[in-house]
Formats: C-alpha cells, structure tokens, sequence
C-alpha cells in the first residue's frame, strides 16, 4: 500500500501564482525580491489555514533560487529547489513557539543565526505560533530581530496579532492574511477533485466551503472526510448527513408555511428538525441566514451577495417572489431577536416555537380554519338580527347633519347637556380614544389629557362662593394632591392662608418661608396650583397668590437655599468660618 498523503499537504501551494485568495501579499512580496528590497523581519498574520506558512515558504524559496526566471519564479532544479522539494532544505529553519517559548530556546536560536547558509544567500527563520513565546522570550529576542546578520530572515507568524508586543511589531513588516472566498475555494476544490477523480455536484462543494468557514486547509480536510465516506461518487445528500448540516430544504419549506399562515406545519418542521439531531440554535440561525438570501435575492442588484450555486439561486428567486419586502424584514427581526434571547430562555424550545409562530402570523393568512365550523351550529345567535328593524337609532343620523358633520356620530350625549358646547366636544374625543385593547397612540394619551378638565367643566359653579371653611378644607386635599412631589407639598402644608373678597371674587393669598421659596412657585407652580385649587372648590372666582413674605422682626431668617444654609453655618460656627478661609472654598 502506497503512503497516502491528505489532500492539504498534497495540494499546497508551490508558488505565488498558485497562492489562493492572497493576490495583494504575493504580488507585494514577489515586488520586493526583484527590486532587491528584503527587509529582515516579517509578521505574517491572520485566521487559521489561509496560507500563512505556505506563504513564508514560497517566499524563502525564491529568495535562494540559484537560477530564478524573468518574474523571479523558482527553476526548482538548483539544489536550493531540489532540497526544499525533497524536505531536507538547510537554508529553511522552522520553529514552533508554542513548545519553544522559553528564554533558553531563544538563545539557541540567537547562537544558531550567527551561522551564514551553506547553500543560497539568506538563512529564512520561520516562527510559528509566535504570540506563544513568553514575555522574557520576547525581550531576549528584541535585539537579534531588530539587528540580525545580514543572511538572516525572520518570518514570523500568528493567528492571534493583538498578542504580540508592539516593540515586536514595530521592527517587522506586518502582512494581514484575509479568510478565503466560498468562490475561490469552490474553484479549488472542483480541480482537486478532477485530479483525483472524484465526481461531484455543486451545491456539495458549496457546504463543504461554507463549512470551512475561509479555511483552504480546513476545506481540503473536510474534503477528504466526505471522499473517505462517500467514495469517487458525491452526492449533496450524502454530505449533509456525514457533516450533520441542515438541509436548504428545511428553509425552503418553512417559508412555505409561513406565507401560508401555517403555524402547525412550521411546528411539525422544528419538530423533525430536533428528532434528527440538530441544534436548535443552529437552526434559527439557518433561518435568518434564509431569509437573508430572500432579501438579497429580491433586490436587484445584489447578485454578487448570494454565494450559493446557480440552481440554489434560481429556487430563491422564486421563492423571493412570493414574499413581500415588509415580510422579510419583520421576518429577519423575529429570528434575529429569537437568536439573542435564546440563551437566555428558561425554556429554549418554547422560545423559538413561539418566534416560529410570530413568522406563520405576519402575513395575516393563518391556517386555522377548523374552529370556525364549530360557530354555525349555534343558530340562538342569529335571533339577534331582529334587534334591526327597531327604528329607534335610525333616526339619529338624520337629525345629527343639521348642527354638523362632526357630531353625526355622537348624537345620544346632546340631549343630556344641550347648553354647554364642551358637552358634545367631549364624546368625540372619547370616541378617538381606544378603549378596546388597541394600542395607545401619542396623539390619543394627550387628547385624553385634554379631555379631563372637559369632562369636568360642566360641574363648575360660577355663582355661589365657597366659605371660608370650604376654603381652608380644600387648601389640605391641594397639599395633599402633591405629596408625589414632597418639597412643594411641605409648604402648602406649612402656609398659612389669608382670604380677602372683594367684587365677588375671592383671593386667597398664602404664605411661603422666604423671598427665594416665593419666587420658586410664582415663577414655576402658581398657575398649576391655582387650576387645581379651582377644581377642587369647583368655582373659578378663586384666585391664589402667595402672600409677601413679612420683614423678620427678630432679625432672624430661616436659611432656605444651600448658600444661605452655608452662611448660616459659618456665622454660627467659627471653626467652619476658619476652615472656609483657610482652604478657599466657596459658599455659592
């Protein structure tokens, strides 16, 4: 039996022509080899299996080939090529920091640098891993990469960049290795697996790739798994069930029930969906990535965005058809939210059941007509109708157009206050107002805000005044009211009330602590109070207003804002003067 070689180290990359996905790096570095511009320090970086090492290598090769061609391509029959072909090259020194990342495996390194190549020019260091040295390793090796002989280059490479110090990075040129396309690896695969013969369908190479996840060595292993299962013969079926992934045609079939308002059948989907294994996290997760690809598939436009085969392409133009933009957004907000509250959800299942069902609802078609048959045997309903004939609200429009068009609907409520037009004003906007469980407006919650001081107005008595009893019992319900807001309340509760009739009005004049506090209220509440004091006594002849505030006979003051309490206290307190004095601080 022959050594069987997988595909990843079979298929690997050569030279710069045959790097996939890496177009901009390999032209820059074979740039800088025919101008002669090598610097002595590289860090290539990026996601795992986008050709990282591969690139270091090819690069090393070139650099020492004894007789390269016009675009400085390798002739790959100097002994340099030939020793790096067979593996047994000693110009290329490769080192794995993550089980040499101690300060003594640095300094072999440093003493091993020192020797020039006994074959080519340069002597290549490649450091893999190398964000797994430790931080002493990293300081021992500062000096030699800043400054090493003139035949050594450091290649170093890592997926993880924003671990490395930046004393590091300052001395290398820093290469950044982008994920391979679903495209361009689709592209490899199909001639790998034409060489080795093996048939198989597009939509399989486009799981495969999309299951690499922009990983040519990821790709290439799983495509080796799916040749081990399968045979020379792929088929999609096959794939999906050896890589566990789900089926398009779940997606497919559960946009189906949601434009049909089938919520039973999307249940029944899931529910198979969990019987054979998947997650359902994964699942919903499918779903948005669907709806996604409706969304691209119905714009115009955006064919560049659908990464799938043309035959997957063409079934989601169809299906993008049926569906309505306004669906496929709400539809993309359900399955987006289901996916962030999944975790956590004290019952995972039930979450995503009930996200399933929002989806069968948004189209308003729902599939439940079964229920409905069960209504027409209750024949006591219809008597009902015979309430019709009475001819009692017919009437009502015809007489409702003679005062206007607004009040034709609300005819009943003029006959109780027929004197007062706030009287009809105040149905109408009740009317306006949901009072069913539809959902509240704005414009309805401020109407309704309007319409209180409406609703009370015909209760006001213009022409009896209150006593002065009456007066000071509803100067404590206006304390009172307030007690939401306890500084205002407190010195309601605090004034003393002074009242004083003159030409059929009543003022009412109450006292505050001081100038500040009376200034407060005149500026911001007086108005308020004044209104709230007029309903409660049910008279609009009252007027409030807050007495003077007397000169203090004693001399004395009731300190009210913080300046006057900090000026109360230096006087006071000597001590607290002093302190004042001493640190500069100020009382404002």
């Amino acid at each position: 039996m022959s050594q069987y070689i997988v595909s990843a180290r079979k298929y690997r990359p050569d030279s710069f022509e045959t790097l996939l996905g890496q177009d901009v790096i390999a032209r820059t570095l074979s740039n800088s080899i025919k101008r002669g511009q090598l610097a002595h320090a590289y860090l290539f970086c990026g996601p795992r299996g986008v050709g990282k090492t591969t690139t270091a290598r090819i690069f090393a090769k070139m650099i020492n080939c004894a007789h390269p061609g016009p675009d400085m391509e390798p002739c790959g029959q100097c002994e340099s090529c030939v020793s790096f072909q067979e593996g047994r090259s000693y110009c290329i020194h490769e080192l794995d920091a993550a089980s040499n990342n101690s300060v003594e495996d640095i300094k072999a390194l440093m003493e091993k640098v020192q020797v020039p190549p006994q074959v080519g020019k340069y002597s290549v260091y490649i450091i893999d891993e190398v964000h797994m040295l430790s931080q002493a390793a990293f300081n021992a090796f500062l000096k030699t990469l800043e400054e090493p002989p003139a035949h050594a280059i450091f290649i170093l490479a890592t997926t993880e960049k924003h671990k490395i110090l930046p004393t590091i990075l300052s001395r290398c040129q820093t290469y950044d290795f982008n994920r391979i396309g679903i495209a361009d690896m689709v592209k490899n695969l199909r001639g790998i697996a034409s060489r080795e013969g093996v048939t198989i369908d597009d939509e399989s190479l486009h799981v495969i790739a999309s299951k690499a996840d922009g990983a040519m060595r990821d790709a290439l292993t799983i495509f080796d798994q799916t040749v081990a299962f399968c045979g020379t013969e792929i088929r999609y079926e096959d794939v999906i069930r050896n890589l566990n992934v789900l089926d398009y045609e779940y997606s497919f079939s559960m946009v189906e029930d949601f434009l049909a308002g089938d919520y039973g059948a999307a249940l029944k989907t899931f529910d198979e969906v969990l019987a054979k294994g998947f997650n359902a996290l994964h699942f919903v997760a499918a779903l948005s990535t669907h709806f996604r690809d409706l969304v691209v598939a119905r714009t115009a436009g955006l064919d560049a965005l659908l990464q799938l085969p043309d035959s997957l392409k063409k079934r989601y133009r169809e299906q993008a058809e049926k569906c309505s933009l306004q669906f496929l957004y709400e539809a993309l907000n359900v399955t987006t939210a289901c996916e962030a509250g999944y975790k956590a959800a004290v019952n995972p299942r039930l979450h995503i059941e009930f996200a399933l069902m929002k989806l069968a609802f948004l189209t308003g078609n729902q599939a439940v007509p079964q229920a409905a048959p069960a209504a027409k045997p209750a024949p006591a309903a219809k008597p009902a109708p015979a309430v019709k004939p009475a001819p009692a609200v017919e009437p009502a429009p015809v007489t409702a157009p003679a005062p206007a068009d607004k009040t034709a609907v609300a005819p009943k409520p003029v006959p109780e206050t027929p004197a007062e037009p706030t009287a009809v004003q105040a149905p109408e906007r009740r009317r306006r107002t949901p009072k069913t469980g539809s959902a509240l407006s704005m414009t309805a919650i401020l109407e309704e805000k309007e319409e209180k001081p409406a609703e009370e107005a015909p209760v006001q008595v213009v022409d009896a005044l209150p006593d002065e009893e009456a007066i000071l019992d509803k100067w404590k319900t206006l304390s009172g009211k307030y007690a939401s807001r306890p500084r205002l309340a407190n010195a309601l509760a605090q004034s003393k009330l002074r009242i004083v009739e003159e030409n059929g009005v009543k003022s009412v004049f109450f006292s505050v602590s001081n100038a500040a506090q009376k200034q407060w209220i005149e500026d911001k509440l007086l108005r308020e109070l004044e209104n709230s004091f007029r309903e409660l006594l049910s008279c609009v002849k009252v007027n409030l207003h807050v007495d003077d505030v007397p000169e203090e006979e004693t001399g004395e003051k009731i300190p009210y804002m913080p300046e006057e309490k900090a000026r109360a206290l230096m006087e006071q307190n000597p001590e607290v003067r002093a302190i004042v004095a001493d640190l500069g601080l100020d009382t404002k």
